[in-house]
């Protein structure tokens, strides 16, 4: 998820984030493609590491998914190829030898992070999320409303100085309401913007709303000041003060 947010951080207009997949197996390929385009990822696939190269060079992308063991170029040579042309955009390398060198010479080469098959793919959501936070320049890293702080690098959230344990869900609800905050957003905002969700047969409101009243309970329950407002029939609010 990509965020252009206003002067006053209040508003954000999103897009969909792009992932260069470059794998020659060709089962995990596709599994991994029709995985993230489920996450409503845009993802373009390449097979070698000549074809990633090229299309690196020639097409903007917001991540790269990098295998190393490539026919032709391998994924070090072609990490170390785009770094030296000035390329920033976060890699993650996937690979199947875990041995320290390895992931030293990836680091080295200029990978931002580094996972071993066999591996969850709820794992890799969950470092691709955190890859695409640290790329997102226009979020600030700190985030408060009243007591409310938040770290988005380091995925920490305080509140009266005591810190809140979050699911990773919560975390990215939470953050979504914070860019937006005194500002209401509707169950689909949150569905398309967060969840990643296109139009549905059966919304997702039902979800949403477990999932707001789980975050209320951590974030507004054991405090005196509510922070976190339901518009009947329009959606949801966050900010200091009554809704």
């Amino acid at each position: 998820m990509s965020a252009t947010a206003s002067a006053t951080g209040a508003n954000i207009e999103l897009r969909v984030t792009r992932i260069l997949l470059v794998e020659d197996e060709k089962k995990v390929a596709n599994a991994l493609r029709e995985g993230l385009e489920a996450q409503r990822y845009s993802v373009t696939l390449a097979r070698t590491g000549e074809e990633g190269f090229y299309l690196l060079s020639a097409q903007t992308f917001d991540l790269v998914i990098l295998d190393v063991m490539l026919p032709g170029r391998d994924g070090f040579e072609v990490l170390g190829t785009i770094r030296k042309m000035g390329s920033q955009v976060p890699v993650l390398l996937l690979t199947a030898r875990d041995a320290v060198e390895d992931r030293v010479i990836g680091l080295d080469a200029g990978a931002d992070d580094y996972l071993v098959k066999p591996f969850a793919f709820a794992e890799l959501l969950a470092r691709l999320r955190a890859l695409l936070r640290r790329g997102r320049l226009d979020v600030p890293v700190h985030l408060q409303v009243a007591d409310l702080e938040m770290d988005t690098t380091r995925r920490v959230v305080m509140r009266d100085q005591r810190m809140l344990d979050l699911t990773a869900r919560e975390f990215d609800l939470l953050e979504y309401l914070m860019c937006n905050q005194g500002r209401v957003v509707s169950r689909e905002m949150i569905a398309r913007d967060v969840w990643h969700e296109g139009p549905r047969h059966t919304p997702l409101d039902n979800v949403i709303d477990v999932n707001i009243a789980r975050l209320r309970r951590k974030l507004d329950d054991p405090f005196p000041k509510k922070l976190l407002h339901t518009i009947r029939g329009v959606g949801f609010v966050l900010k200091e003060g009554a809704a």
